[in-house]
């Protein structure tokens, strides 16, 4: 595997090689093929340059588990292509990398549009869930649910051909490059940094998106300094696709003012589908940006909530899920908080981060323990968490029969009994 290949991603220019540079990045789940109705409009102005997402059309299946990767992957490309800066365009997770270059490369982004974006992308523990459902089920149930999250009825009523491609899209993705994306979105929040992003930003949404509503574009807006919202009436979350026109003469209006300088201002475009010409309004009032979470329960001193709690609370969150441990602090009180403290510091902030062992290493050695003593309560909740590190169903069921030999069979017995209903929970696939 060549190291040149994997910190590049598989990419195609259209347009004057001496034109200013435009990127567009696209959804998970779909290839660069979703911008192919803007291309002959974009091209009179820039250079335009697509890529896709690892493991996503013809790419090869690199899996990268952090938008920071995958920002970084896009750097290397761009370097590749002597692109030192350039306008960036980017829908739903394509979105997120955008957001992460204008943060970490201010340098090279010159403006940014924000498409079917957020600030953070749903929960943490949904898209650990879909990862679960992918690796049991592999990606058929996501792709024939991908048009509900993608489209409006009407227009997947109309549009057969195109729900199909999108539909086959999805098939055809990797499923690891697919599970380390939703990773990806898991540990994806900036809503604490919004503030930072230096370049004008046009933020779009559709008035029917339930994947990255209203709400999310909002949040975008009152974060970023120079930032103007773009409203897409009876359109869903791949905006690009279901209104191409609109979107295309948002984004040429947007880039062309910003390419020249001009001054941005918190404003509200509204677009209908038979015009899309937009009109200039004043925008509504933001919704205020949310915090980053942080830490409930007793107060602890600076002396003990060090590195290691840090690490601990981010390692707990990441393997038992934000529900869980969002229930255990809101119990937490008085009298339970030091051994919460001891709980986090210890086992999660130094046990479970030491080397030597991987996470799916760990969870099997923590499920044959729990057989072993009874744990039944603790045994639900790292089932699941063995599910999140990456172990099957069939690889727990191999756990527990090991575990009928060395820990006895009633203890076996309960322990299945146990797996088998977090299991159905877990990788039953919604809808």
């Amino acid at each position: 595997m060549s190291e040149t290949t994997v910190k590049t991603l598989q990419y195609r220019s259209d347009g004057p090689e001496d034109a200013p540079c435009l990127v567009l990045g696209a959804a998970l789940g779909t290839t660069w093929h979703m911008w192919d109705r803007q291309i002959p409009e974009l091209t009179r102005h820039w250079r335009v340059v697509r890529f896709d997402l690892p493991g996503h059309g013809g790419s090869p299946a690199y899996p990268a588990s952090s938008v920071a990767e995958l920002a970084d992957r896009l750097v290397a490309t761009l370097d590749v292509l002597g692109v030192e800066r350039f306008g960036y365009a980017g829908c739903s997770i394509g979105g997120a990398v955008g957001a992460q270059l204008a943060l970490t490369r201010p340098q090279r982004v010159t403006s940014l549009a924000l498409i079917s974006s957020s600030p953070r992308y749903g929960t943490a523990d949904s898209w650990r869930q879909r990862g679960v459902v992918i690796r049991t089920n592999g990606l058929d149930p996501i792709a024939r649910t991908s048009p509900e999250r993608w489209f409006t009825p009407g227009f997947a009523g109309a549009q057969q051909a195109i729900v199909e491609w999108a539909v086959q899209m999805v098939r055809t993705t990797d499923p690891g490059c697919y599970i380390a994306a939703c990773e990806a979105m898991a540990s994806f929040d900036v809503r604490s940094s919004l503030q930072r992003i230096g370049v004008p930003t046009l933020v779009v949404v559709g008035s029917e998106d339930q994947v990255t509503p209203t709400t999310d574009a909002r949040s975008l807006v009152a974060g970023i300094p120079d930032a103007s919202l773009a409203l897409v009436p009876g359109t869903s979350h791949l905006a690009p696709v279901e209104q191409p026109a609109a979107v295309t003469e948002l984004l040429i209006r947007h880039f062309t003012a910003a390419w020249h300088d001009k001054p941005g201002g918190t404003t509200q475009t509204a677009i209908g589908a038979a015009a899309p010409k937009p009109v200039l309004g004043p925008a509504a009032p933001p919704a205020p940006v949310v915090p980053a979470a942080i830490e409930s329960g007793p107060a602890q001193p600076e002396a003990v909530r060090g590195g290691a709690y840090e690490q601990g609370v981010k390692v707990r969150r990441e393997v038992l899920g934000d529900a869980h441990v969002d229930r255990v602090e809101a119990d937490t009180d008085d009298f339970t908080g030091d051994f919460q403290e001891f709980v986090t510091r210890y086992a999660w902030g130094e046990m479970w981060t030491r080397g030597g062992l991987d996470r799916r290493t760990r969870s099997i050695v923590t499920l044959t323990a729990l057989v072993a003593g009874g744990h039944q309560d603790e045994l639900v909740l790292h089932t699941r968490a063995a599910l999140r590190n990456g172990l099957t169903p069939t690889e727990i069921k191999e756990v527990l029969m090991h575990t009928a030999v060395y820990c006895g069979v009633p203890a076996a017995n309960a322990a299945f009994a146990v797996a088998q209903r977090v299991i159905r929970e877990e990788t039953t696939p919604e809808g």
